[in-house]
């Protein structure tokens, strides 16, 4: 059969994710990924899924990955309902859904994404996770991509000139930040941010370095506009489905929770996350006409104060879900110290 230029693209991506091995697996998963081809999700994070699987069960386990099987905001329900076995979710685009992860996101923690995804999970473990948000899925990893900047068409170099620009903002924290700052939000899932910006139905997006390259924004947003810390950190969780986790045998189970599934596999992503934002940064460093201009001390003064305005409103928001937000967020912010 010949294949279409779609069929083509799977095939190749399944194949990248799934490795050699997967023709002797006893076991393949199905992967649903909404990112393009090349990001870093599928370039780089579901491989090291697969490869950390694959060893931690001798290869009785795989996964080929499936790319536009729905769009972002689906593949919670997606993956409940059993139309694939595992996904990557971006909590922000669910509003209302999930309260607890947007303590993850507020501004002002300082370190890596890789410190930051260990201390997510580690808060979920010991706090968040008696909200029971992720209830119909098996949660198997927590991260955050790195500090979110400000992407724009022109270049902003003060804080005051984001207030009135339209700007594609994602739900949760970022949604509060960009609210405080004046912008006028526009909701779009990640893939669509290029036409948006070359369409001009939007003046900038605010989205983490990564997505200079990953989203091609070296082409539609010249300028970035740098807040130490960044403006939020975007919330994600990998999960599974529950069925085809309770299918596999007892002991391929127990090798999944004991050498992949928590902080191991929250950590190998969060790293990942590090590597391809120092990418999207050297990317945007090498294109002629990109700039980046960093946030006065006078812009950095004022954020602080938005950013704990932020603080003390999601604390009380989780807080109201019956969980003991300040030692959550007192334990993320002191495990991403230590690291």
């Amino acid at each position: 059969m010949k294949l279409t230029k779609l069929s083509t693209l799977l095939a190749s991506a399944a194949m990248a994710v799934s490795g050699t091995i997967a023709m002797a697996a006893d076991y393949t998963l199905t992967i649903s990924s909404w990112a393009p081809p090349t990001h870093g999700i599928n370039a780089m994070m579901w491989p090291k899924f697969v490869e950390m699987v694959e060893e931690a069960t001798d290869g009785q386990v795989t996964a080929e990955l499936k790319l536009g099987i729905a769009p972002p905001p689906a593949q919670m329900d997606l993956i409940q309902d059993g139309a694939a076995d595992l996904s990557i979710i971006f909590h922000g685009y669910q509003p209302g859904r999930f309260v607890t992860t947007k303590l993850i996101e507020l501004p002002g923690y300082e370190g890596s994404a890789e410190a930051a995804s260990v201390a997510y999970w580690r808060a979920y473990d010991q706090y968040l996770s008696k909200a029971d948000e992720h209830r119909g899925v098996k949660l198997i990893a927590l991260h955050t991509h790195g500090p979110a900047q400000l992407h724009s068409t022109a270049p902003v170099t003060d804080m005051a000139q984001i207030a009135g620009l339209k700007v594609r903002i994602p739900g949760g924290v970022g949604g509060d930040v960009g609210t405080a700052l004046g912008a006028t939000g526009i909701q779009v899932p990640a893939p669509k941010v290029y036409e948006t910006l070359a369409s001009k139905a939007a003046d900038g997006v605010v989205m983490p370095f990564e997505s200079r390259k990953g989203f091609k924004l070296t082409e539609v947003a010249q300028n970035v506009y740098e807040m130490p810390g960044g403006l939020y950190r975007g919330s994600f969780a990998f999960i599974m489905n529950e069925d085809s986790f309770a299918d596999l045998p007892e002991d391929i189970q127990q090798a999944l929770e004991d050498k992949v599934f928590g902080e191991p596999l929250s950590r190998e992503i969060g790293k990942i996350w590090d590597e391809i934002d120092a990418i999207g940064r050297t990317e945007t460093e090498a294109t002629e006409g990109n700039a980046i201009n960093a946030a006065s001390a006078a812009d950095l003064e004022k954020f602080a104060a938005i950013a704990a305005d932020v603080r003390e409103k999601v604390i009380a928001e989780v807080a109201a879900a019956g969980i003991d937000a300040q030692a959550a967020y007192d334990l993320i912010k002191s495990e991403m110290a230590a690291n």
